[in-house]
């Protein structure tokens, strides 16, 4: 056996941290890589040594494999661990680091292989005797092949890259017309996040749950699953929300589901922590998606009901130890919950927000309770990675008593400086057909009105708590006060604010209500009905002249690039037409018309990088 001794992390945020946190457990040296923009991460500034790879593109940086081989040699790390993302299941990697004479914290390459392909993995799995959703994952790529598939399948179907996860790539096909259009963009979205543009075209299965089973395997040859976790809450094909172990599961549906997992893993000579993933329909009967293979996002989830380290495991079997559990020996206890947090909009379609993050407190720790983050307050949110921040995860005894327990945490949470899915997690968590486990992959949209209620004005108790935050006396520390601050002040003092784009002249009350607030610089930032709002005070003469943005203009949401230009200009245009494709954070995002007119002037051309505010195209009413 190897006796490991210096680890390097082939990654960042959030997971960098949480791989690191056990290496020092371990007693490892941790070793970080970081691009250019990442020098003052978090991850940076809690491993032990950092390598600069440069850059700012994850290809750069990240994806690069010869820098990072480099890196572990100049730093005298032993292994990598590839995190998830970016080259956690790419083979050549694995190789490279083979190659190199050092360890990978995955499994053989052969096995990514086998598993890298979706098509490739599915006709490998149908051999193996695991259930297939009908579909077509073969070579020819032509839209017409595509026609024929999904016309003998049934729409509506889904498109998915072969190379691809995470939802990238990955498009619902609900008519033939549509067809077209939508391969080529997932064709797009796949050869810019995984390099391949190859897709496949399955069934897309109505109301299943989306139930994934984590494996283990050792070099001797032996395999077990560490339960199942229920993931089915989802957006754009994303998980928002993981729990363990999944509702209602009956335990020989568990345990054919788990057999099936070990099955696929074997079937391929699987090595580490890995994850089979299944529809589960409302009859009981469960299908082969794809496999993970890698630590999940979600991996917190299964610790916390089996009490084991999964990263621990990784670091053991890498230096050849066996399994320490048998499959009878797995435990089992309690319930646990996890929420993604993002930095997203909620209100704009949920596109990715960027900036710094001016205020950012974490729920207060305590038992059943954990948060796997990677950034801190005065960090960046760059337009160049995942927006995810962390994590949050809650245990309990019972699944409702981890539900309660998360949503404490959720209203303890803070961040200000850019918009987050916070308020959108906290609706998902205590919704009633939540609490009561009515699950499954259509969750989000059957309940959009109640889970994305349409932007209201903010009442006149908010306006309240508000202005008496900001007239408090100076050299009060009750800024961070989690219970807000009552005071008795002068009926007649008046405040200008401002909270996004609405304002208010506030003629403070005696005895205004009370809520947390936290002033970072001129901002003061109110948590208000699970969200935390922005508030400033305004001069109200300056404001009087103020104007903001072209007359006609459409701008960027976000920093991103331009993929396509749809029109020309002089061109008339309906109501929600395409007029731009911009991609940001390996995503496409369609900048349309808000009304019928005509293009006046276009000032961005395919290819070009553009800032958020930028104006991509005039527009003219007619």
């Amino acid at each position: 056996m190897t006796t490991l001794t210096s680890l390097l992390v082939a990654n960042r945020g959030e997971i960098a941290c949480r791989v690191m946190r056990t290496a020092k457990a371990m007693g490892l040296t941790t070793v970080a890589v970081h691009s250019a923009i990442d020098r003052d991460a978090r991850h940076s500034r809690e491993a032990d040594v950092c390598v600069d790879l440069g850059g700012s593109k994850a290809s750069d940086s990240y994806l690069d494999i010869d820098k990072i081989i480099a890196a572990a040699r100049s730093s005298g790390a032993q292994a990598i661990h590839p995190g998830y993302g970016f080259l956690s299941e790419n083979a050549a990697f694995a190789r490279a680091i083979e190659q190199a004479g050092l360890i990978f914290l995955g499994p053989p390459a052969a096995a990514i292989d086998a598993m890298g392909s979706k098509s490739a993995a599915k006709a490998l799995m149908e051999t193996a005797g695991v259930p297939l959703v009908p579909g077509y994952h073969g070579q020819a790529q032509d839209l017409e092949t595509f026609r024929a598939a999904a016309q003998r399948i049934g729409y509506p179907v889904l498109l998915k890259a072969t190379a691809g996860g995470g939802g990238k790539g990955m498009k619902v096909v609900e008519r033939e017309s549509e067809l077209a259009d939508a391969l080529a963009s997932a064709q797009r979205e796949a050869q810019s996040s995984f390099g391949d543009a190859r897709m496949l075209v399955e069934k897309y299965v109505l109301q299943p749950r989306h139930v994934e089973i984590q494996v283990f395997a050792d070099q001797h040859g032996h395999c077990l699953y560490l339960n199942e976790r229920d993931c089915s809450i989802q957006r754009r094909h994303q998980k928002v929300v993981e729990e363990a172990p999944a509702p209602g599961l009956s335990p020989p549906l568990r345990q054919a589901m788990g057999e099936a997992a070990v099955k696929a893993a074997q079937a391929i000579g699987y090595v580490g922590a890995g994850t089979v993933e299944f529809l589960l329909d409302a009859r009981g009967e469960f299908f082969f998606m794809e496999m993970n293979t890698r630590l999940q996002v979600e991996h917190p989830v299964t610790e916390a009901i089996t009490g084991l380290d999964l990263v621990a495991w990784q670091i053991r079997v890498a230096q050849g130890e066996p399994l320490p559990l048998t499959q009878a020996q797995v435990p089992l206890h309690g319930h646990a919950m996890e929420v993604r947090l993002y930095a997203e909009d909620p209100d704009n379609e949920f596109l990715p927000a960027t900036g710094t993050l001016a205020l950012y407190q974490e729920s207060a720790p305590g038992p059943g309770r954990r948060v796997d983050s990677g950034v801190s307050e005065g960090n960046s949110v760059s337009p160049f990675y995942d927006p995810m921040l962390g994590k949050l995860i809650a245990w309990g005894e019972t699944r409702e008593q981890a539900r309660l327990r998360l949503l404490a945490m959720l209203d303890e949470f803070a961040v200000g400086g850019v918009r987050t899915n916070l308020a959108f997690l906290r609706r998902i968590i205590g919704h009633p057909a939540f609490a009561a486990a009515e699950l499954d992959t259509g969750f989000i949209p059957r309940h959009q009105a109640e889970l994305l209620p349409a932007s209201a004005e903010l009442p006149e108790a908010f306006w309240q708590a508000a202005a008496a935050a900001f007239v408090r006396p100076t050299g009060s520390d009750a800024w961070a006060a989690a219970n807000g601050l009552r005071l008795g002040l002068p009926a007649q003092t008046v405040v200008h604010l401002r909270c996004r784009d609405q304002r208010q002249v506030v003629h403070l009350q005696p005895s205004p209500p009370a809520a947390p607030a936290f002033l970072r610089g001129d901002t003061l930032y109110l948590r208000w009905n699970g969200e935390v709002h922005p508030v400033t005070r305004v001069d109200a003469i300056a404001e009087a002249d103020a104007s903001h943005g072209q007359q006609g203009g459409l701008n960027a949401p976000m920093n991103g690039s331009i993929v396509r230009v749809l029109v020309g200009v002089g061109e008339q245009v309906e109501a929600g037409t395409p007029l731009v494709v911009l991609e940001a954070m390996k995503m496409e995002h369609s900048i349309r018309a808000p009304e019928a007119g005509v293009v006046k002037a276009l000032h961005c051309q395919e290819g070009e990088m553009v800032a958020e505010g930028d104006v991509l195209v005039e527009m003219q009413s007619g």
